[in-house]
């Protein structure tokens, strides 16, 4: 089973995310975050790479992505890449994945790729108002990726919100479940909890056996 959560940036889809993974355990989901597959842009002068727009599905590598998701939905293990955000390159080293019995994938652009829609077996959109998400990026992208404050507003303005309203918004129609994030997100998380739960012992369940 795999599970898609998409979302604004900052709506928290990473958050439930690791929660679901956490509360299930490690051994069972395994977590495949769409941030991993930007293109390198090792290519580009420096300058030119902070201007690039991220927020585009053509900034993600969805070639690799959908082949890794079906890698894994085989039972498969993959090498996920890893990105560097300070430098908008993919580093040299990969992460291997080991298949598990279900994947959860998030990302902001994965309900805007048809080839991800149609792998997913359940769609969750989390719902944040774009103030929230606002301060959550600023406070992410100066704490945790050493840009200014300056700069993270003016990538929001030029490529964020417009590239937001014209993708993340509108693939919200392909949503199975909306979490309001703010609103009952725990009872939400506990419900796809139990749902993932539900999976895992019809794996294990013999076959011809009642549930």
């Amino acid at each position: 089973m795999i599970i898609g959560i998409c979302g604004g940036t900052g709506s928290g889809k990473t958050t439930i995310a690791r929660s679901i993974v956490e509360s299930v355990g490690a051994g069972n989901v395994v977590l495949v975050e769409q941030d991993s597959y930007y293109r390198n842009l090792a290519d580009m002068p420096l300058d030119e790479r902070h201007q690039a727009n991220f927020d585009h599905p053509d900034s993600i590598d969805s070639d690799m992505l959908v082949n890794h998701l079906i890698r894994l939905k085989q039972g498969l293990p993959i090498e996920m890449p890893l990105y560097d955000f300070v430098t908008h390159t993919r580093g040299d080293k990969i992460e291997v994945i080991e298949p598990r019995p279900v994947v959860i994938v998030e990302g902001i652009l994965i309900f805007a790729e048809p080839r991800v829609l149609d792998l997913l077996d359940v769609r969750v959109f989390v719902d944040t108002p774009d103030d929230i998400r606002l301060m959550r990026r600023l406070k992410r992208d100066i704490t945790e990726r050493g840009r200014t404050f300056e700069r993270t507003l003016e990538q929001y303005e030029r490529t964020i919100r417009p590239m937001h309203f014209e993708f993340v918004e509108p693939s919200k129609r392909h949503a199975d479940i909306i979490i309001p994030e703010g609103s009952n997100t725990g009872i939400t998380v506990d419900f796809l909890c139990s749902m993932v739960r539900e999976k895992l012992q019809a794996e294990t369940r013999p076959v011809g056996s009642v549930p």
